[in-house]
């Protein structure tokens, strides 16, 4: 496999991974906010839609055809953070398709070294490769991906890596609850011996 492959191939898994943590959930679930920053499993395939969108387009100056304002200089704050009402699953995970094909055309067009410039990074780092964007885009997409793990997991206690890889130990659901009130007498101990 050469370098190029390889780092479309640990994009894509990232890609994967968070598409998948939607599966079976309810409307309400896959909007659900969870954290006090508002963070839902729909937004963050939003997100990762306009993180594809720019850095496969604008840096290298392919702009994305009909770009959302959400995804642009002028849109609201984290309004690329969750789907608004009118947004259907269905709709945000078409569009996010779209930029998957789009990024990926990119991908196949662009040499690993082909210049392209981050003009939202601070002087001095803004000119990148193809290289640099594949390595930042896999990393910014695995991130999201550990954060719709942990939502997932508030939502029905699913959990896993990949579909068919729960990447967890091998132990009976209840063994978990027992594992969670050790850590919480380990934590509370360690208070009291900090504090004593």
């Amino acid at each position: 496999m050469d370098e190029k492959t390889l780092l479309h191939w640990y994009l894509n898994s990232a890609r994967t991974a968070l598409l998948w943590k939607l599966e079976g959930l309810s409307e309400y679930d896959v909007r659900r906010p969870l954290t006090p920053t508002g963070t839902n499993l729909l937004g963050l395939v939003k997100h990762a839609a306009g993180v594809e969108l720019n850095y496969f387009g604008r840096v290298f100056d392919r702009p994305f055809p009909e770009p959302p304002r959400w995804s642009t200089a002028e849109a609201l704050p984290a309004s690329d953070m969750y789907a608004d009402v009118d947004e259907s699953r269905e709709s945000v995970v078409a569009f996010y398709e779209r930029v998957r094909e789009f990024a990926d055309a990119t991908i196949a067009a662009v040499p690993l070294d082909g210049p392209g410039l981050v003009s939202w990074w601070s002087e001095g780092r803004r000119e990148v490769t193809l290289r640099h964007v594949l390595v930042q885009v896999s990393i910014e997409l695995h991130r999201h991906a550990g954060h719709a793990d942990v939502v997932r997991e508030l939502i029905d206690g699913a959990v896993g890596m990949q579909d068919g890889n729960s990447n967890m130990p091998p132990v009976e659901p209840s063994w978990w609850a027992g594992h969670h009130a050790r850590l919480e007498e380990i934590a509370a101990a360690s208070s009291r011996a900090l504090q004593g």
